[in-house]
């Protein structure tokens, strides 16, 4: 093992002078030159949370080999995505086996592996450090190559699929000192059209989530429509009105006589209220002290509705109180094979959970339920609200979980 320690700076520099693809070389080249460290290998979490993909320290693509996929559930990376927390165990004699989280801003990514023949705390804090470095460089990195795309899918994606995925944000999960947002989409065999967003401002958190009518391509191009609409008003600064009712005619104007449900949510980090339009939705379940509850809203039209271009959205103040937790979803997440799913009783026995662990588990009940073949989509994102008092994100014990 060398003297020499690198710092983040530094791993990031080199890994910026390496190729896209080569940039998970770099950091297994650090961590064995410094550490002795051998099997470096990055596991990819999947798109639905059922499986991680390993990669290992030599690049590789589907031509070449097809990945390891190892399940989740009962496994060590589950209890390592689950709780954030660096794992550490026997390496078959060659010393120990190391595991730790690759997360950005609440966002898991995956799993380091790698076994050391010498472990001190030291070393794993060391690790830890590389594994915080990996982060930073897979966002960045997966703007210029495929492998990061293609190390999350463990089923085929049709063309449906693929326009829908890039209409979502590149980040599942968001956390900041007043929130977290974790959020799901688990797609139909023939893609029906889901979508949901989200953005982040200096005073502001931006949601949406729409559910377009129709299948495959078509429900694909009509969520487009969508959620371009109302990125595009909301980047111009419009409010949640003129949002919806730029959704509303993009439908109207571009849709083929197609329509769309959906709630936008514009919610002020400072506490000072937070907002949402209804258009024909189904209502979001919250958990206030123990219990479960329907956000009873009033309904608008849904966007595309008719032939008017005189509908008005409504913007309907929000109850949002420290403390809370608000799931909101698509109805998917209760059609005729999901219907089994008991959703409040989910969320009540998931209180004490992650977000992220919230939407995994609800997502996989209706998997589950649904034979594993849904027949729409089904979309969910799980809010918790912190509060506006709290400074930096880490403000509260578990924020980087």
């Amino acid at each position: 093992m060398t003297g020499d320690r690198m710092g983040l700076a530094e791993i990031l520099a080199e890994a910026e002078d390496a190729a896209p693809m080569e940039s998970l070389n770099v950091v297994a080249r650090n961590l064995r030159d410094r550490f002795d460290a051998h099997a470096v290998s990055f596991l990819f979490a999947d798109m639905i949370g059922q499986q991680v993909v390993r990669v290992g320290e030599e690049t590789v693509t589907r031509a070449d080999r097809h990945p390891e996929e190892i399940p989740l559930a009962g496994s060590v990376y589950d209890q390592v995505l689950r709780n954030q927390e660096l794992v550490q165990g026997h390496g078959g004699g060659h010393g120990q086996r190391v595991l730790a989280p690759v997360t950005n801003r609440g966002d898991v990514i995956g799993i380091l592996e790698l076994t050391l023949p010498h472990v001190t705390g030291e070393v794993l804090d060391e690790v830890r450090g590389a594994a915080h470095a990996l982060a930073y460089i897979i966002v960045t990195d997966r703007r210029f190559t495929d492998l990061y795309h293609w190390g999350r899918r463990t089923t085929p994606i049709s063309l449906a699929s693929e326009i829908q995925r890039h209409l979502l944000p590149s980040a599942s999960s968001c956390e900041a000192a007043q929130f977290v947002l974790a959020t799901a989409l688990v797609p139909a065999d023939s893609v029906a059209g889901d979508t949901y967003d989200y953005s982040l401002d200096r005073n502001t958190l931006n949601l949406s989530i729409t559910d377009a009518m129709g299948h495959d391509v078509n429900a694909a191009l009509m969520a487009t429509l969508l959620v371009n609409a109302s990125r595009s008003a909301r980047r111009a600064g419009a409010d949640l009105a003129e949002q919806a009712y730029q959704a509303h005619r993009a439908l109207l104007d571009h849709g083929h006589h197609s329509f769309a449900t959906g709630q936008l949510v514009r919610i002020a980090l400072d506490g000072t209220g937070a907002q949402i339009v209804n258009a024909g939705h189904p209502w979001p379940l919250l958990l206030r002290e123990g219990a479960v509850g329907e956000l009873g809203l009033d309904v608008d039209l849904p966007f595309g509705m008719g032939m008017s271009v005189s509908v008005v959205y409504h913007v309907q103040s929000l109850d949002l109180r420290p403390g809370d937790r608000i799931v909101f979803y698509t109805d998917g997440m209760q059609d005729r094979r999901a219907e089994t799913v008991d959703l409040p009783r989910l969320i009540r026995d998931t209180a004490d959970d992650h977000p992220r662990e919230v939407v995994r588990t609800l997502t996989a009940a209706v998997i589950d339920a649904s034979g594993r073949r849904p027949e729409d989509d089904a979309t969910v994102m799980c809010l918790d609200w912190r509060g506006s008092h709290l400074e930096g994100r880490r403000a509260r014990a578990g924020a980087d979980r």
